[in-house]
């Protein structure tokens, strides 16, 4: 009767551990990070505005293969900030910081600046590897994403996004558009082209100094919220095709049962955390989940 009593004991006290242990599943799955944009000034970012600032419960994942319809069940929200690549035999020889070593988020002394990498020294030397971007979504992943919507949960994208968007037709669908790549970090003001909608109402015009991301919007200009202009004239070219100093950069609109909204501005937190911008971002947790 003893040893019973202890066993029990035992037991009961595994079962409270577990209990104390567990993790509750939040409302909003969120898919951030990837070679460009580290997932920490991302979960910083967001956590504040749309966590602590919105009343969302987060649960902030970057591994890719998490986003499908099984892991979606019981959401009602899905985020994402990244773009649509993985690369599964590292980064070449140019080393692992990306696009001119930069990663999102991260400056030098506050001002943008980052130092010269230097050159790689490795004794022994390192063995070659490919170094080629594999692009990761898959047509059941682009499935689970409309079926997510269509059924009636909301997804609010953000910034890089749209390269995602040229590998899978459900997912574009959804998103609404298609990445026309962008410039380097650089100021450009965001202008609210629609005043009346519940996301942008009572938002002034701002600015930030960010990546002006172009896109090819394939949805009805009605449902246009926002787009970037560089007031000082500086265009992106794109194979040989001068995109011009505009675009579109945000949107929102009703997608079967459920809401969409993309918001361009992301890729360092000075952006995230305009003020104007997180009114922007609290408003469109608001409208997607229809409380207003």
């Amino acid at each position: 009767m003893k040893n019973m009593t202890r066993r029990s004991a035992i037991g009961a006290i595994a079962m409270s551990a577990s209990l104390v242990y567990a993790r509750e599943k939040g409302n909003t799955f969120a898919l951030i990070g990837d070679r460009y944009h580290n997932s920490d000034y991302i979960r910083t970012s967001l956590g504040k505005t749309l966590g602590e600032g919105a009343g969302l419960k987060i649960d902030f994942y970057d591994e890719v293969k998490l986003l499908n319809a099984e892991e979606l069940q019981g959401y009602r929200m899905l985020v994402i900030l990244r773009d649509g690549m993985t690369w599964p035999d590292g980064y070449g020889r140019g080393g692992g910081g990306g696009r001119g070593g930069r990663t999102g988020g991260a400056t030098k002394g506050g001002g943008g600046g980052r130092a010269a990498a230097p050159e790689i020294v490795s004794d022994p030397p390192l063995p070659d590897w490919g170094g080629e971007a594999h692009y990761w979504i898959t047509p059941e992943q682009g499935k689970a994403v409309k079926d997510f919507v269509s059924r009636g949960g909301s997804a609010l994208f953000y910034h890089n996004v749209g390269y995602i968007s040229p590998h899978n037709d459900d997912f574009r669908d959804v998103f609404g558009a298609v990445t026309q790549g962008h410039p380097a970090l650089r100021p450009f003001k965001v202008k609210i082209v629609n005043k009346d909608h519940p996301i942008t109402r009572g938002v002034n015009d701002f600015i930030v100094t960010d990546e002006q991301h172009f896109l090819e919007y394939q949805k009805d200009p009605k449902y246009l919220l926002m787009q970037s202009v560089n007031e000082d004239g500086l265009t992106h070219q794109r194979q040989g095709k001068d995109l011009g100093t505009t675009s579109a950069a945000g949107w929102a609109y009703d997608y079967g049962k459920g809401r969409v909204c993309y918001l361009a501005p992301g890729h360092v937190m000075t952006s995230l955390w305009n003020p104007e911008y997180v009114k922007i971002q609290k408003n469109a947790v608001r409208w997607l989940l229809r409380e207003i």
